[in-house]
């Protein structure tokens, strides 16, 4: 219980939620306090990011990174795949896998540089997932990556590597949803039943259930070892610690956080999904989706380069450069960033294909990146045939960009028109004719990518940009557009 009492210690005591004057602002647990938040500035900054779904589950690499709860649950195809494959569940169960994820490949400071070859300027990977099995040296578990399996403090390494790139290191955590996760190898002859394994697989719930004060207990006191032995700066959570019970200690984390990220004298932020945390007191991130409008509040989608699963898997299908490329500028548009998901092979080594989608992003960023990186919104999002799905899991209900969708940045003096195609003739950014800006006074136009100047007018109907007779990258164009009031 020592980091529970560190809690208190840190949020209570008799502090303010107001600091007195000239001293840093303490957060007490409740969200009257919290609302002081401010989201980082780096992190409005930064827009592109890369998530990290690794772990034992890319060992059986079947199905998706569910695989631990889906083999024990008699109706699903792991289910059937893991008695063909492995054998019956009580002789060979999902701890069985541990010994064979070996991580014999893992390069560390390799990633590192892909990563920043893409363009990324933060990487947050999963530190513990539904499975249970920490990803990381944790002192409340014999089940971690430093005592079983690749036996490397697998989180530790990579923010060493990750910050020596220049980029910022969070990471996130799945273990919520771990009071459940098992719950179904309970209704059968399996090793969850057995009672030796329970320091992985318990508590083993039924999922209608609410984790009881133990489990609660467990879950702040993993997640705050996590703050103050890797001083993330972004901690991501996923769905259920929505659940009622779970409340009061998201407050004890959030403050503890953001006072221990004050402490450090660097900006911090924690991840929520649907209503789990109050608007103003953390980001909101949308999973496999996005918002069809601007929000006055930074946000952020998590989407996968793969398509199938988080984690690695054979026979995955991958997005295209050109689809995330399109996504990143539409969520930007919208005051939004983007954390792409990896999912790298149990040896450690990362896709070819994933490695390809990686670089072909950074390519992209490389020429056209100041229309990304610390922009904000303009008054418009975006112009074009084409509106964006709103919500999570939306966006297999995209469909395709054209030449004709524009979306829209704006930093100092400049306003940046991202062309989602190249069209036969002419750009026509509607947005910025006179009748629709008379407000917006162009003193010149540039193709990022372009050596030469652009023709350009600013007519009644549209700014009129005449497109060169070669394209200066693929994917996407900018048009920077630099204004005197």
């Amino acid at each position: 219980m020592r980091f529970i009492a560190a809690i208190l210690v840190c949020v209570c005591g008799g502090l303010s939620a107001m600091a007195q004057e000239g001293t840093t602002m303490r957060y007490e647990p409740n969200w009257e306090s919290l609302k002081h938040y401010s989201v980082p500035e780096w992190y409005q900054d930064a827009k592109f990011g890369i998530f990290i779904h690794w772990g034992v589950y890319s060992v059986p690499a079947f199905g998706n990174e569910w695989y631990p709860r889906n083999m024990y649950r008699k109706s699903s195809p792991e289910f059937k795949h893991h008695v063909a494959t492995f054998g019956p569940q009580s002789e060979f169960g999902y701890k069985d896998f541990i010994p064979k994820f070996k991580a014999q490949r893992f390069d560390p400071v390799k990633w590192a540089k892909l990563f920043k070859e893409s363009g990324a300027k933060y990487v947050v990977p999963v530190a513990e997932h539904h499975d249970g099995f920490a990803m990381y040296d944790c002192g409340l578990s014999e089940w971690c990556a430093t005592k079983m399996g690749p036996k490397r403090d697998v989180i530790g390494e990579l923010a060493k590597a990750v910050r020596n790139e220049g980029m910022i290191f969070g990471l996130s955590s799945h273990r919520a949803e771990h009071w459940w996760f098992f719950g179904a190898g309970k209704m059968f002859d399996s090793d969850v039943r057995d009672g030796r394994w329970d320091a992985l697989y318990g508590p083993a719930q039924p999922e209608k259930t609410q984790p009881d004060e133990a489990f609660l207990n467990d879950w702040l006191e993993r997640t705050t070892e996590l703050v103050d032995k890797y001083h993330p700066q972004v901690v991501w959570f996923d769905w259920w610690i929505e659940q009622p019970v779970f409340v009061p200690y998201l407050q004890k984390f959030a403050a503890y956080y953001y006072n221990r990220g004050a402490e450090w004298k660097q900006g911090v932020a924690i991840n929520y999904k649907n209503k789990a945390f109050p608007p103003e007191v953390a980001v909101l991130d949308i999973e496999r989706g996005k918002l069809d409008k601007t929000s006055e509040l930074f946000w952020q989608t998590d989407t996968s380069i793969s398509i199938k699963s988080w984690g690695y898997i054979e026979n995955d299908r991958f997005r295209s450069v050109a689809s995330l490329v399109h996504e990143l500028a539409d969520i930007v548009s919208k005051n939004g960033c983007l954390l792409l998901n990896i999912g790298p092979r149990s040896d450690g080594t990362i896709p070819k294909e994933a490695q390809q989608i990686l670089r072909g992003i950074g390519k992209w960023l490389r020429l056209n990146g100041e229309a990304i990186y610390g922009t904000r919104p303009w008054t418009t999002a975006g112009e074009g045939p084409t509106t964006a799905a709103s919500g999570s899991f939306s966006d297999h209900r995209e469909k395709p960009f054209t030449a004709e969708d524009i979306r829209f940045t704006k930093n100092g003096n400049a306003i940046y028109a991202i062309a989602m195609g190249w069209p036969e003739d002419v750009f026509r950014v509607t947005s910025l004719g006179k009748t629709n800006a008379p407000d917006v006074a162009i003193s010149d136009v540039t193709l990022l990518g372009c050596a030469k100047p652009v023709k350009w007018s600013q007519q009644g109907d549209a700014l009129v940009v005449e497109a060169p007779k070669k394209a200066p990258c693929e994917h996407a164009y900018v048009l920077k557009i630099k204004t005197t009031r």
